[in-house]
């Protein structure tokens, strides 16, 4: 039987504990997304992943749900995901030639002997972007890649070119930090390596 439901419908977050050996369901959480005033980057990527873990353990009770949520901040300002094409020109010469840092809220929530918990935490990872050009730019769009990406790039990508290195958890840059999430999955006994 299965004992996780992943609360999301993200493709690389699904690759990513398939890589770990991690048996789960899959089923995206609709919360609201919006930044509060005055909410810090940590602060919100670990509140959005915490409400669609807890939202996902309304729908199916009797299960871990593990739920996560991305964002890319560069100099204190979060970018989400792209709405069209001149957002991803903005976003990608907002990064160019910087550092930039990738931030993965993971929570798991679970019924133990019928009361809630739900342990949670952030992971940062820092990115070192190469200087980017606008004919770069452009060809990048053309390959589609940014559309729904947080900062409108995937480092699993095309945009591997940009990135001069990494300090940190690379598959957090991907979309779920994978030694950290087999700890809090481990606390609630769901098997890793299946």
């Amino acid at each position: 039987m299965t004992e996780l439901l992943l609360a999301s419908a993200s493709i690389r977050r699904k690759e990513l504990l398939d890589q770990i050996g991690v048996r789960y369901e899959s089923l995206a959480m609709d919360i609201d997304e919006s930044i509060h005033t005055d909410e810090t980057p940590h602060t919100y990527v670990l509140r959005l992943a915490r409400e669609k873990s807890l939202a996902g353990i309304k729908a199916k009770p009797d299960m871990a749900v593990l739920a996560a949520d991305t964002t890319v901040v560069v100099d204190g300002d979060i970018l989400g995901k792209p709405d069209d094409e001149q957002a991803v020109r903005d976003m990608l010469r907002q990064l160019s030639g910087s550092t930039h840092q990738v931030l993965t809220g993971i929570a798991v929530s679970k019924y133990i002997q019928g009361k809630l918990s739900t342990e949670s935490q952030v992971v940062v990872t820092d990115v070192f972007f190469s200087e980017i050009t606008d004919q770069q730019i452009e060809q990048y769009i053309k390959t589609g890649e940014p559309m729904g990406k947080a900062g409108a790039y995937g480092i699993q990508g095309k945009a591997a070119l940009f990135v001069e290195r990494i300090e940190g958890s690379y598959s957090n840059v991907v979309g779920l930090p994978l030694k950290e999430t087999a700890k809090l999955l481990e606390y609630y006994n769901v098997a890793v390596w299946e």
